[in-house]
């Protein structure tokens, strides 16, 4: 059963209408890369799947074991949440919020889950240190481990990339590439085309709406040259 159904979505703010006719499906495994122009609607349409903004019209339809709590979101940074100063372990911890429901303190299990995907994201040794002092890389580690902190099953990632340098950029495409291998579905928006390479299905949002495989996408828009690099 798919994860996620979303059926003729309109997207958009105060009846206003950002995009239309968004049709698409995310199943376990999935690795979905969303693609369009700036102000296409694809930050919102993140958005309204997690059900922080409601669609103008259509349906999302949640898998039976998937609920609005049980996915792991990494928006877009702005320059205030970069400066954040709190720990590396504080921010990581607070992923599991969703999970504790009127639980007023962290339980032993949300610890353990912190303490796990701090290692498992190879930031273990960043601990102690204060959040805006790492650099961009380290943040995207630590954002990426808090995510996972509120999910097993589907990530939300918003342009993870945005602002590394290349060397940094691929290392981050690596990791994430490696927990979708680990059964971590993803859902990610980017404008680097490179990211399209890692995924196997692809969302475009624009004057037309296409939704289909990776290799459906690359021959219908001729994005890339045969002989290609990976990394390129």
């Amino acid at each position: 059963m798919s994860l996620i159904t979303c059926k003729d979505l309109t997207l958009g703010y105060d009846s206003r209408a950002v995009a239309s006719g968004i049709t698409f499906s995310v199943e376990p495994g999935d690795y979905l890369c969303v693609v369009g122009e700036n102000g296409s609607g694809k930050s919102t349409l993140m958005k309204t799947v997690l059900g922080l903004e409601q669609p103008l019209s259509g349906e999302i339809i949640y898998g039976e074991h998937l609920g609005k709590n049980e996915i792991g979101y990494l928006p877009q940074q702005t320059q205030v949440q970069r400066d954040f100063p709190a720990t590396v372990w504080e921010i990581v911890l607070s992923g599991t919020l969703s999970s504790l429901g009127a639980k007023p303190f962290y339980t032993k299990e949300a610890k353990r889950t912190a303490a796990d995907n701090l290692e498992r994201m190879g930031i273990t040794h960043l601990k102690k240190r204060c959040y805006r002092e790492l650099s961009g890389g380290q943040q995207q580690r630590v954002l990426l481990a808090r995510a996972l902190c509120a999910t097993r099953k589907l990530l939300l990632l918003d342009e993870p990339v945005a602002g590394l340098d290349p060397s940094v950029t691929n290392e981050l495409y690596e990791l994430i590439s490696g927990l979708n291998a680990q059964g971590v579905s993803i859902i990610m928006i980017s404008h680097d085309v490179n990211a399209i390479r890692y995924a196997n299905k692809v969302l475009s949002i624009g004057s037309e709406i296409f939704f289909g495989t990776v290799k459906e996408f690359t021959a219908r828009d001729n994005i890339f040259t045969s002989g290609g690099d990976r990394n390129g």
